[in-house]
């Protein structure tokens, strides 16, 4: 019987823990999205994570919309990156670089050009920007050839991910973003070969798994979805039918691992009420690879899920901002922190509520 703090395989990479951070935009980058030394302070005291997975980082200056975020497509950001990895190795620790496109949840304020989806639809709500909250605006319908350029720039920015020393990239296929956007049918109008049928929607996800597996590798390529309820807008009429073939495909192609993300979601926070039944035991019947779950976890759901093989790890968002080290936190049975409000300081580019939380030794 497996436990959180034993090792488990993820592709190329053994974690030495079941423990993962999760991906979480911080937006602590400058505004040519270049990483910072503040950033590589806040990775470097997670590295006791069995796997960092990074923030979203955009793969093109049309997919990266949320001001202040990091990039992977210039050379300048990938040069930003390489002290946060040879940080996070020199502490023993392994991170993987979330691959981001944000599609109609950017703005032109922020990227200098029209957002960009499957169909033309817009965000729900307002959206962040340099200067406050805007309007969103309706979203630029990919053509065929734009859909083909913008896979290549997955691919491409995978590459550069392991060129700035990355152990592995993670797709960004959730919360209502791009690759999202193309999968649920409450986004996805299209009526040519990349909407309609479950089939259909599935075709854009699976050229950009295929492209990065070829660019970096099966056993360096992971993905993460989110299957059940609402996600900034997006939503299917029947998940099970696009998501559990989704897995049994991605099983087929070795990938390293699928997190799956079970819950609503709204301007990046999940709510563990999606709506919708959750899909994770069909996911890992289907799926048979490293299964990673996240969504409001607490020390003993986790325990028990990797215990009762639910679940391959499990990782965690908010609870890692508080508790730099959590696995510690979670071997000494140390209560989480749950009464900071961290609105206030999330996306502040500062020290604060980032930095400055202490350990538990």
């Amino acid at each position: 019987m497996p436990s959180l703090f034993d090792p488990v395989q993820v592709g190329s990479i053994t974690a030495k823990n079941r423990i993962f951070l999760a991906p979480m935009t911080r937006a602590r980058a400058t505004k040519e999205g270049v990483p910072t030394s503040l950033m590589l302070k806040y990775y470097e005291q997670r590295s006791t994570a069995g796997v960092i997975v990074t923030e979203g980082v955009g793969i093109s200056r049309v997919g990266l919309g949320w001001p202040y975020a990091p990039g992977i497509y210039t050379k300048e950001q990938i040069e930003g990156w390489k002290p946060i990895t040879k940080g996070v190795h020199d502490k023993g620790g392994k991170i993987v670089l979330q691959l981001w496109h944000m599609g109609r949840a950017a703005h032109s304020a922020v990227t200098g050009s029209a957002p960009v989806s499957c169909s033309p639809t817009s965000y729900p709500t307002q959206i962040h920007t340099y200067e406050g909250k805007k309007d969103a605006e309706v979203a630029h319908e990919l053509t065929k050839e734009e859909i083909k350029e913008t896979v290549q720039d997955f691919a491409t920015a995978a590459k550069n991910a392991i060129e700035a020393g990355f152990d592995g990239v993670q797709i960004h296929g959730a919360n209502g973003y791009l690759i999202d956007q193309f999968l649920r049918d409450g986004s996805n109008l299209r009526t040519d070969e990349y909407g309609g049928s479950p089939d259909n929607r599935l075709r854009f996800m699976k050229e950009v798994v295929e492209a990065v597996i070829e660019a970096v590798g099966a056993d360096k390529t992971s993905i993460r979805l989110s299957p059940n309820g609402e996600s900034q807008g997006v939503i299917d009429s029947d998940p099970a039918k696009v998501f559990i073939p989704a897995a049994k495909w991605l099983g087929e192609k070795g990938i390293a691992s699928l997190a799956i993300r079970e819950g609503a979601t709204t301007q990046g926070f999940t709510s563990p009420d999606a709506g919708q039944p959750r899909l994770n035991k069909e996911i890992r019947e289907a799926f048979k690879g490293t299964l990673i779950l996240n969504s409001a976890y607490d020390r003993e759901r986790a325990i028990s899920d990797v215990e009762n093989g639910v679940c391959d790890a499990v990782s965690f968002g908010r609870y890692y901002i508080y508790h730099p080290d959590l696995p510690e936190m979670i071997k000494q049975n140390k209560p989480f922190e749950t009464n900071i409000d961290l609105m206030k300081v999330f996306y502040s580019q500062g020290a604060e509520g980032y930095t400055d939380f202490p350990t538990s030794t």
